[in-house]
């Protein structure tokens, strides 16, 4: 699970309404016809059990361990992981295709900024131009106090020619605060963290817009940079263009007017496994597909979608929103989104559709407060409250709201901690990040919450079940007239 944006180039349209087949019968020594699950809520939910959710993460697991630790995109463990979601969707009779894009990945080899001869803690931003192995020293030329650094007239009176500029995180992109600082001369540019803790996971976008060197340091350390009258950066680091695959399926039977589409990225950081993140939503997704079936009665089509190299910035669902016709985005009904759902420390989290908690960015487009409702009635019934968690971008939901297509889904937490109250309703530990594993090595089947993997897992079919039967009534979400209308306002 990873924020940043699109850093690739075209993709092959896909939207599939293909023939499919079933497994074979007993006759001749065939194996048996698969037997599907009642392809609605209830059905569906029953259907998706944990034993079969953890089979699947120990296939993943198994994966990343013969392909030097990971599953990360572009590697031969990202592959192998495709081709062991192909196999199982095949199995289950569906058509699939695994369209291809090209995409940038990044490394950075040292990150190092030296004041005064102390080392501080800085961290490359992703897609940041290299300063070299030598590094750049350099004056510092802090943003002045209330200055987000977001537009040259916070610079004003300033010279950044030749500096290392020093900003706060906040208000626009990373990568926007070093194209201005750049337009103005400075070598590099350093972000400040607003809140305690480390800025180590930030990106400028995609390579194009890295225009000079940048780093982020925790908020702790931004008085210790700006204080020193010059630092030494140094931010060895390289970017290559590569290529990767989704994977897509979609049901024979449905409208294809009002598709739901349920989606997981696949693949992991090149620091681990990705069991978690996103093995668990991997097999969420996969397990109800398998258990709905190629040709299921229902009301909707479903389209299911493994999306590569979002860890890379959401590129695959990206590439894919952006390679749809008009007609095709109209024709989507909603998009459910499934990203960690078995963190060690688990939360019960919904995308908080109707910015009902007021934190972060605003609601989701029309109907994203329905879809909302159905994971938080879903989980009250087996006696779990819900809480909200922000629309922040920072999963592969992004691409479908940026063009109007209501969205939701569960989510078990990543880095942040959990709260003290959220502890008394949920079990764990407060003041410990949802998922201390986060992005490590450490990612794997022994540190998934399999309570929480069983209880998000029955979550996720079941919201794939309701809408695949119909995306009306109290919890749906705009359909003919009135999602033309949302959608233009939007």
């Amino acid at each position: 699970m990873r924020i940043s944006l699109l850093a690739g180039s075209a993709v092959t349209v896909l939207i599939l309404a293909g023939c499919s087949s079933t497994s074979g019968t007993g006759a001749g020594g065939e194996e048996p016809a698969r037997v599907f699950a009642t392809p609605d809520g209830p059905g569906l939910s029953v259907a998706v059990t944990e034993d079969a959710l953890v089979g699947h993460l120990e296939q993943l697991e198994t994966i990343a361990a013969a392909n030097d630790g990971n599953r990360a995109a572009g590697t031969a463990g990202y592959d192998a992981s495709v081709d062991y979601v192909l196999s199982q969707l095949e199995s289950a009779g569906f058509e699939v295709a695994t369209p291809e894009f090209e995409f940038d990945t990044f490394e950075a080899q040292t990150q190092i900024l030296s004041v005064a001869g102390t080392e501080i803690p800085v961290f490359a931003l992703s897609y940041s131009p290299t300063t070299g192995a030598e590094g750049i020293t350099a004056r510092v030329v802090g943003a002045p106090p209330d200055a987000d650094g977001c537009e040259a007239a916070d610079y004003a009176g300033l010279d950044l020619a030749g500096a290392i500029a020093v900003v706060p995180r906040g208000v626009c992109p990373f990568g926007v605060k070093q194209s201005v600082a750049a337009e103005l001369g400075a070598a590099a540019a350093i972000i400040v963290n607003n809140e305690p803790g480390p800025l180590d996971s930030g990106t400028l976008g995609d390579a194009e817009t890295g225009k000079i060197p940048t780093g982020g340091v925790g908020q702790d350390d931004a008085a210790a940079v700006l204080a020193a009258p010059e630092v030494t950066l140094t931010l060895d680091t390289t970017t290559e263009t590569t290529k990767s695959r989704n994977i897509i399926a979609q049901t024979t039977t449905g409208s294809t007017e009002n598709v739901v589409v349920a989606g997981a990225h696949l693949d992991s950081v090149p620091e681990g496994p990705g069991i978690n993140d996103n093995g668990s939503g991997t097999a969420a997704v996969l397990e109800t597909a398998l258990q709905m079936g190629s040709a299921p009665e229902v009301t909707n089509a479903v389209r299911f979608a493994f999306w590569g190299a979002e860890e890379q910035g959401l590129v695959g669902s990206t590439e894919y929103v952006e390679s749809l016709s008009d007609e095709d985005k109209r024709n989507i009904a909603l998009y459910l989104n499934f990203d960690m759902v078995g963190s060690h420390n688990a939360g019960y989290l919904a995308y908080d559709g109707d910015d009902s908690d007021k934190v972060g960015e605003p609601a989701g487009p029309d109907g994203s407060d329905g879809i909302e409702r159905t994971f938080v009635e879903r989980l009250a019934d087996d006696g779990v409250t819900v809480d909200g968690t922000d629309f922040d971008g920072r999963s592969d939901y992004g691409p479908f709201i940026e063009v109007g297509i209501p969205a939701g889904g569960v989510f078990s937490g990543a880095d942040e901690n959990k709260t003290a109250e959220q502890a008394e309703k949920w079990g764990g530990t407060a003041d410990q990040a949802f998922d201390e594993n986060y992005h490590t090595d450490q990612d794997t089947l022994a540190n998934v919450d399999r309570d929480a993997l069983a209880a998000n897992g029955a979550a996720v079919a079941y919201g794939i079940g309701v809408y695949a039967q119909s995306v009306e009534g109290p919890n749906g979400v705009p359909v003919g007239a009135e999602r033309e209308a949302a959608r233009a306002d939007g």
